[in-house]
This record gives C-alpha cells, structure tokens and sequence, in this order.
C-alpha cells in the first residue's frame, strides 16, 4: 500500500507478505481454488510445513492426517486427509481450501466470491461452515455480488466502488436496494445515450437454445437476436456467462446443444475458423493474448484474420499488405511512429484499435467486442464508442460485453443482461437504468425457481 494503517486486535501491524499475515493469524480462500489436484487433501493443507520424523529427514504422514483430520473436525467436514484433491467435488475443494487457511490458527478468514463454482445444496454447506467459525470466534470478510448470500450470512456490510468505500452498515438496517445504489453510485449527468427506436435492419445473428452443462461456467437455454445497424449490450456480474456466450458463439468453446443462424441460415459453427468464414469477428477481452500478436509489428497484425487474400503461389504480396495497414492506420486514427512498429510498444487504446482493424479488413459483418475499453485511457474510449457508433451506422452487427454500466447505457440500444448462464432480462435502451440492470444481474430466484 502506499498509505494507511492496518489493526489487528487493536495495535496496528506492517504485513510484509503473505507468510507474515499467515504468521499473524490472518487467511483468505482466493476466488479461484488453489491446490494442487495430484496431492491428498493433507498433503494440500500442510504444503512446505509437513511434519517430519525423528531425523527430519522423512516426512511423517501418519502425523499429516492426523493434523488434518483434526483441522477437519474443527469444521465438522467428514473428510478423509488422505482423499486424492482431483477426485473431490468442487464444494469439497473449498473446504480443503478453508482447513489451509484455519492451519495458520487464522483468526481473521477472507473469503473471496467462495460460492462462485458451487450449487445450491454446496452453498448450503459452506455457509453452515461459516457460521460454526463465526460462533468459534473467526471474524470473518466475505466479498460477494450476491445478495441473497449476503442477507443470509452478513452481519455489517461494506460496499465498494472504484477502489473506495462508499458505506458500511448493519445488514439488518439496510435493504437490497440501497446496497445497488451504493454499488452503482455513479451520475450519468449528460452522457450520450444510445438512441432507442427499434433497428431497421434484418436479423443478423439468432442464437437459439444455447446450452453448455459441463466444463467452465454452464450455459442455459440462451437465446437472442442481433440486428443489422444494431448495438446490444450484454451485461451481468463476474461469472455470469457474458464471455462464455461469445466464445461459444465464435466456435472458440464447445456446447451441448443450440443453434446459430447468421443472415437467417443455419451455420454449423465448431471452431473460430468456421466463425471467420461466416462472417462473425471476436475481439477478446484478453487482446494481449488472444486478439494480437504482440512480438510482431502492426501491418503483421492486421493482415492475419486476411492473409489469404495477400498471398499468391505461397507468397505473401507485402505491398498490397502495407497498403492495407496505412488504410487502416488512416481509418482508425491508430497513433504510431510506423506500419512496421511492434505491437507492444503501442499503447492499449492503439493495441485496441489493431484488432478492430483486423477484423474489419476481413470485413466481418457481425463483431463481439468483450470489455473494448478495458485498460484504456478515457480519451481512447472515447474514441472506441465513436468508432463503434460508426460501425454500427454503416449496418455492422455489434455485440457489447461490458462490466461498465454507463458504458452499456452509452452505447446499447438494447442490453442482455445474464445471471449464472442465463439471461434474467432484456431492456430497451428508453428502459434500461444502472439500476434496473443491477437487479436482473442479481435475479437469482430466476433460476433456482
């Protein structure tokens, strides 16, 4: 931190690292399980402090389950030490998870989104952990954006927004409502919004029936239509499916059932590949390692979705390729000392731009932008949502994935919102607040009704 203080048991403490904390009685169960699957549930638990025999030379695993076992008794968890972590539930996982971090003889336990891979009777289970630790003494942070969750087991809460507290309060005292308000918080004053009349072009993309049951975050029964000349949002909560959607659209993850239609004819999609060849384009929202190449230079990079097109008897036609990179350095307004600078040493905003230009060279009528202005400045936003609007007049197809509500609000003419793998609501852009959204997101009953 580069200020601050931090006060444990009421003196206040320097942690100088994740030991030092441990050290101080202080856990945290990460949002994404860290284990290691080929070792036992003990050997997870107690990694780089095993008990060891007479010597110390050989590790004593009869004292390791013993040690663990009794880590898991604490939690009244009917598991046995030696179990192999790979052949346990999720919910299993978490409680390993939890019995590391009780090891230290933590007092203080964070708890980071721990229900986010669990189903309902698994909630249940970790919850009734939680509140054993609670009545041993544990205190005890647990970070969610989901509110039932949070009425059930939360004494205060504590909302943050842009990296500040906005407010703490008894959870008795407050209301879903209110808590939305403060994650939310933010006045749109006069941002532009997106015009909300009904698109005048014919059906672009349909998705039907999209469903994924296994691997990853599931998929339900999602359907949309996406227009000619139109602007849709999808918005939801982390893990709510956005990114999962667009990846199964563009062929890049695999799914059980469901149809695509593009232009109104069943396509068969079953690779990024077979994407590109029907048209849909897919800007990641991880450029750096899936939408760009970022040891090779910009002219390379835009020529790669389209490289066909360039070559002749085996060879790539490098003039017709530069030509095509200055077209798209002068289209695009992408700032840099040349066609031939590497793409890494341009900033993220340009970087951007580098994609959208690739896929607009290979002039893909359907385009999936995932978080497009994550990462950049506000000047290159700006300019990404003038670009965009601009695409979109010109009868491109646009799908936009944003976690930034005023983002959806500027640009949507309709948003998706999803919750878990389904979608939970549709608004017109006339309909559509930061609010109104916040409560589909967070419309769980929805799906366990």
């Amino acid at each position: 931190r580069d200020s601050g203080e931090l006060w444990l048991d009421g003196r206040p403490v320097e942690i100088d690292d994740p030991r030092h904390a441990q050290a101080l009685g202080i856990g945290i169960v990460h949002q994404e399980l860290n284990l290691m699957n080929h070792l036992s549930a003990a050997q997870n638990i107690f990694i780089g402090r095993e008990p060891r025999g007479r010597f110390g030379v050989f590790l004593d695993e009869e004292r390791l389950n013993a040690q663990a076992a009794a880590v898991f008794q604490r939690l009244n968890v009917q598991l046995d030490p030696r179990v192999c972590v790979g052949e346990l539930s999720v919910a299993r996982q978490q409680m390993v998870e939890i019995a590391k971090a009780l090891s230290f003889d933590s007092r203080v336990l964070i708890m980071d989104e721990p229900t986010a891979a669990l189903n309902p009777q698994e909630v249940a289970e970790l919850f009734r952990t939680v509140r054993r630790l609670k009545e041993q003494g544990v205190g005890i942070v647990y970070i969610s954006h989901k509110m039932d969750e949070l009425q059930q087991i939360a004494d205060r809460v504590t909302v943050m927004r842009d990296g500040r507290s906005v407010g703490t309060r008894r959870m008795a005292d407050t209301t879903v409502g209110e808590i939305i308000n403060w994650m939310v918080g933010r006045e749109l004053g006069d941002l532009p919004r997106a015009h909300s009349g009904a698109p005048c072009g014919a059906v672009a993309l349909e998705v039907r029936g999209l469903t994924r049951r296994k691997g990853g975050h599931p998929l339900h029964d999602v359907n949309f239509t996406l227009r000619r000349g139109e602007v849709l949002g999808f918005a939801g909560l982390m893990g709510a499916g956005r990114t999962e959607v667009a990846r199964a659209v563009f062929g890049a993850d695999a799914v059980d059932s469901g149809e695509i239609r593009v232009h109104g004819q069943v396509v068969r999609i079953r690779s990024p590949r077979d994407a590109v060849a029907a048209g849909i384009g897919y800007l990641s929202e991880d450029r750096k390692h899936f939408g760009l190449a970022t040891g090779l230079d910009l002219r390379s990079n835009v020529a790669m979705a389209s490289l066909s097109r360039f070559t002749r008897r085996g060879f790539v036609d490098d003039d017709a390729v530069d030509k095509a990179a200055t077209r798209s350095v002068q289209q695009l307004g992408i700032k840099t000392p040349s066609i031939r600078q590497t793409v890494r040493l341009l900033s993220g905003g340009n970087q951007q731009k580098i994609v959208i230009a690739k896929w607009l060279l290979r002039d893909c009528d359907i385009l999936i932008f995932d978080e497009p202005t994550r990462g950049i400045d506000v000047g290159a936003k700006a300019e990404i949502y003038r670009l965009l609007h601009a695409l979109a007049e010109r009868g491109k197809a646009i799908v936009v994935i944003s976690s930034e509500l005023p983002e959806l609000l500027r640009l949507a003419q309709r948003v998706v919102v999803m919750c878990e793998g389904r979608i939970t609501g549709e608004l017109s852009a006339a309909d559509a607040t930061q609010e109104r959204i916040m409560e589909l997101a967070t419309r769980r009953e929805a799906i366990t009704s």
